[in-house]
């Protein structure tokens, strides 16, 4: 029997070399692709939540038109509409049924400022759950005071929102006080009128 020549000696190592360097490639391959993936998570984890729509919800949470719920954190979504109503800002706010799921509460706030002091006012609300049937692609389960134009301006602005983060939000945070916002809504009792009811 003939045997292995010194070339085929070399071949075998260079099959062998090749084979180790293409392990390595592929370990260094997942080890990136793992940082890369730890850091997508992290920072996302970290995201801050915008002061705006911590106060906003802060409001809402004063002025109790948040649910009651046994979780220690809300999950919101907001839009700024700085142009329709300038120089007044609205802010819409959206709180989410649970982190992944497409229903919950929208809130229009009017937003004011003044020597400091953040005023937010909420004349708006509903409950909504997209859905491609509806305008907009949301159906709203309780609708909003007002006509058909109100209720393609929350859709429009909840289809805007659903292209923004969204942000968890302790509920102990939204306790808090804070001296530098004030807070008011439509259904805050008025001299001489009927105190009016919160849509659920």
């Amino acid at each position: 029997m003939k045997s292995p020549s010194y070339n085929t000696y070399r071949d075998y190592g260079t099959i062998l070399h090749v084979c180790w360097r293409y392990t390595d490639v592929m370990r260094n391959a997942t080890v990136l692709a793992l940082f890369i993936c730890t850091v997508v998570v992290v920072g996302s984890a970290a995201q801050t939540t915008p002061q705006l729509l911590s106060r906003a919800a802060r409001c809402l949470a004063v002025e109790n038109f948040l649910p009651s719920s046994r979780a220690t954190r809300l999950t919101f979504g907001y839009f700024l509409d700085e142009k329709s109503y300038a120089p007044d800002k609205e802010i819409y706010v959206v709180m989410y049924a649970a982190p992944t799921r497409s229903n919950g509460l929208v809130f229009a706030i009017v937003f004011t400022e003044h020597q400091g002091l953040q005023d937010f006012n909420i004349q708006n609300n509903a409950s909504f759950v997209l859905s491609k049937d509806g305008p907009h692609g949301v159906d709203f389960v309780d609708p909003p005071l007002g006509g058909t134009w109100t209720q393609e301006h929350l859709a429009s602005a909840i289809r805007q929102i659903e292209k923004q983060p969204r942000f968890a939000i302790s509920v102990k945070d939204l306790s808090a006080a804070d001296a530098s916002i004030h807070c008011e809504s439509y259904a805050d009792p008025q001299p001489g009128k009927a105190e009016p009811t919160p849509q659920p």
